[in-house]
């Protein structure tokens, strides 16, 4: 079974919008070619880097990376500038481009300018290609620099690893990149990739591995970052060096995988359950006997949304939720951490809430109360509907039957979900 599940695991996972993205990156390249070569050329000058380039991003991406190589005599013309010469540089390429896209937005931000394409944003680096391959580009930031980065090499050090040990590196990644989407982990796409880099390199055990393998492949990855140092702040990036600094405390949820991964190659009976507990949406379904069955009939509707197929998901930032029981004063957490106490009592009140957050405003919340179990088959309750926060940070239900119930809350800023909270409750 397992070998099926994550043979389609991995099919659910591509970006299914590739040709979409591929005429922006068109459109955006047509522009800066006719600026600065007086060509028409859709993909002359042009890179794919970032996540999109490395073959590692997944269904639902919204930051896609690109960089364009322009000549050195607009450098030379923007370096004799008294000042302000890469915000400049940036403010120029951002005027051409706005030409070109009239109705989009379009900003010159730090050492990129973004172009909003409504679900995803192309941000496009100026470079200037050296004698080495690495690129020297634009940072506006604290008065103004020019920087050095090589993400090709970055690209070819990922591939290079890929192809030794039995393309299994860039599946590693994306599934990787599901459990952080889905669990709202703070780590940076750049860093999962190297952790995953640093994890393959390091075994022969996976060099032939097969999709069959994969249950174990996850298990041993996750128990390998869990072992690192929880005080490590910087990793060097694979083929440039290039130094990624950790954006958040990644070790408690890779230990919750870890235990769900390690039960699910124990237990076969609850493997399926645990591999999607951890990889969340994308992750294949499996609908129990009792429910299909209702589902045939159609006795029921199964109302449950995905945050996935209404935004694009980054998550960038933390977001923790808990759930005060309205007559008893205590919060879910505190209550369900208590020897002996294990479900909360049917007819309460349940007031759930935003604990903390760290995401710069403005951003917009969303709520989702998923149903399961057979008392929500029975009376026709297979909720899991996504609607928007009234304004409180906050969301009042009431426990009316047995069953287990998770509650999520989703930040949305400039239309990407960029954090996410989760809370079970079981009843």
């Amino acid at each position: 079974m397992s070998k099926e599940l994550f043979e389609q695991f991995r099919v659910n996972l591509a970006v299914k919008n590739a040709d979409e993205i591929s005429r922006s990156y068109k459109q955006v390249t047509r522009k800066l070619n006719e600026k600065y070569y007086g060509i028409d050329s859709e993909s002359g000058h042009c890179r794919q880097v970032g996540s999109y380039g490395r073959h590692t991003a997944v269904h639902g991406v919204s930051d896609l990376d690109m960089a364009f190589e322009l000549p050195w005599e607009v450098y030379e013309r923007f370096n004799k500038y008294e000042s302000n010469r890469q915000s400049s540089l940036l403010a120029e390429i951002r005027l051409a481009l706005k030409d070109r896209f009239p109705n989009r937005e379009v900003r010159a931000q730090q050492q990129i300018v973004s172009i909003d394409f409504n679900g995803y944003i192309v941000e496009v680096l100026p470079a200037f290609v050296n004698s080495n391959g690495s690129y020297t580009y634009p940072d506006a930031n604290n008065g103004g620099s020019w920087e050095v980065c090589n993400p090709v090499a970055e690209i070819h050090e990922i591939n290079d690893l890929h192809k030794s040990k039995g393309k299994n590196l860039k599946p590693l990644c994306k599934m990787v990149r599901a459990w952080k989407n889905d669990h709202g982990v703070p780590i940076k796409g750049m860093l999962i990739d190297t952790l995953c880099y640093q994890f393959l390199k390091g075994t022969s055990k996976y060099d032939t591995a097969t999709f069959a393998d994969y249950g174990e492949l996850t298990k041993d990855f996750f128990a390998y970052i869990v072992s690192i140092d929880y005080e490590k702040e910087a990793w060097r990036a694979p083929g440039s060096g290039s130094i990624i600094k950790k954006s958040g405390n990644f070790h408690p949820k890779a230990k919750k995988a870890l235990r769900r991964l390690q039960e699910a190659l124990e237990d076969p009976e609850c493997a399926h359950e645990r591999w999607r507990t951890v990889f969340g949406e994308h992750f294949p379904d499996y609908i129990e006997e009792e429910r299909k069955a209702a589902l045939d009939r159609n006795d029921i509707q199964d109302l449950e949304e995905f945050i996935g197929r209404k935004f694009s998901l980054d998550i960038q930032y933390s977001m923790e939720i808990d759930c005060k029981i309205r007559d008893q004063g205590v919060q879910l957490r505190n209550l369900m951490s208590r020897i002996g106490i294990t479900k909360i009592p049917k007819q309460k009140h349940l007031d759930f809430y935003v604990s903390s957050i760290d995401v710069p405003k403005p951003y917009k919340l969303y709520w989702k109360v998923r149903n399961v179990g057979s008392q929500a088959i029975k009376k026709n309750m297979l909720r899991g509907q996504i609607k928007a926060d009234n304004g409180s940070h906050s969301l009042s239900e009431y426990a009316s039957f047995d069953g287990d119930h998770f509650v999520e809350c989703f930040a949305i800023k400039d239309n990407v979900c960029v954090a996410r909270g989760r809370i079970v409750v079981p009843i």
